[in-house]
């Protein structure tokens, strides 16, 4: 296929370099000008290490061209930060058309998010949104042209919208991820995204170390038995949401990324160990501009609540965390993070949710 791969950070370059090597034609794009030329001047070539080895991946297109790499592809991959995903979709809207599935890895209802953007724009392309619960990668960068995948995932839940799209968009996605399985519509692809379960705790609950150590493994040593109780009262609560929605097994509970006996996780079954054993999430963290902060809590935790909130489900440990989060960062995430409320949907009964789901915007 003809695929655009979108965004310069871990997921993004993995997705460029591995796509490419299962035989897809990449048109890889990044804001950042300098490393486009870098890349450029390397012969648009990344360096791949995984369990096969080290080699050279030639990537089709580098560009900072964003209607270069989006038009007249088949699946545009997106696993930008949902902070990012307001602005790639005005700059690609008028680039879109019939037919085009942009896939979302993962998204944080960025697939209304992003077709409401587009809509916006003046787009009247029928374009497919997917996302998904993960990254299809445990991945790092290495290096500026050097990214490291240490597992790709094995199974990814994956909601459609608008869902009247799922069964073409589905069939295009597998055809790069096979490992994609149907999980409904948009929000319930939202609901499986793990980032807003995995990493607040983490990040929150290990703040004195991040700022105290220069690098700190919050997946190793911050992933305490204390934590770990928190995660599971956290998922538990996500959980409930789904069901209280009508969405039903498998939820894909977080427990089974750390045990080895239980049901095959997204990564599979030594997903954390592997993740830990690699080294490469030992790393220097600034606590208030981290991912796990701004993406994982203010985006999605504050997504979880919002649901929540209007689904009249209690979820106590995510709305603790959130608070927390906000006050760490000395801000106000349920105001000004990815709610429903920002989103302009709170308004929506459960009849017009679910008729938006399924119809698209």
């Amino acid at each position: 296929m003809e695929i655009a791969v979108l965004g310069g950070g871990n997921g993004s370059h993995a997705a460029a370099a591995d796509l490419t090597e299962q035989g897809h034609r990449v048109r890889f794009w990044r804001r950042d000008k300098a490393g486009v030329e870098q890349l450029n001047a390397a012969g648009n070539t990344l360096t791949l290490k995984d369990f096969k080895g080290t080699r050279e991946i030639a990537i089709a297109v580098v560009t900072t061209d964003i209607g270069e790499a989006v038009s007249g592809a088949d699946l545009i991959v997106c696993p930008a930060p949902a902070f990012a995903q307001t602005d790639i979709a005005r700059s690609m809207a008028r680039h879109l058309s019939d037919g085009q599935v942009v896939f979302l890895p993962p998204g944080t209802f960025g697939c209304y998010l992003m077709a409401k953007a587009i809509r916006d724009a003046g787009s009247t392309a029928k374009v497919a949104f997917a996302e998904t619960g993960t990254l299809p990668y445990l991945t790092r960068k290495h290096g500026p042209r050097d990214i490291a995948i240490t597992v790709r995932a094995t199974r990814l839940p994956t909601g459609v919208f608008p869902l009247q799209d799922k069964d073409r968009a589905l069939a295009l996605i597998r055809e790069a991820y096979p490992s994609v399985e149907d999980c409904g519509d948009g929000l319930s692809g939202a609901l499986m995204n793990a980032g807003p379960v995995i990493h607040p705790p983490l990040i929150v609950m290990n703040a004195g170390p991040l700022e105290h150590f220069d690098h700190w493994d919050i997946h190793n040593e911050g992933t305490q038995a204390a934590v770990r109780r928190v995660t599971n009262r956290l998922d538990s609560e996500r959980v409930a949401v789904r069901e209280a929605l009508g969405y039903g097994a498998p939820h894909f509970p977080l427990a089974d990324h750390y045990a080895t006996d239980g049901d095959e996780w997204m990564y599979g079954r030594r997903g954390h160990e592997q993740l830990v054993d690699s080294g490469d999430w030992r790393e220097h963290i600034v606590l208030t501009e981290h991912r796990y902060m701004r993406e994982d809590v203010q985006q999605g935790l504050a997504f979880l609540v919002s649901v929540a909130d209007w689904a009249g489900v209690p979820a106590p440990t995510a709305t603790g965390l959130l608070a927390i989060g906000s006050a760490i960062c000395d801000d106000e995430f349920r105001v000004n993070g990815r709610t429903l409320e920002v989103l302009g949907l709170a308004g929506l009964d459960r009849a017009g949710m679910t008729r938006l789901l399924r119809e698209g915007v």
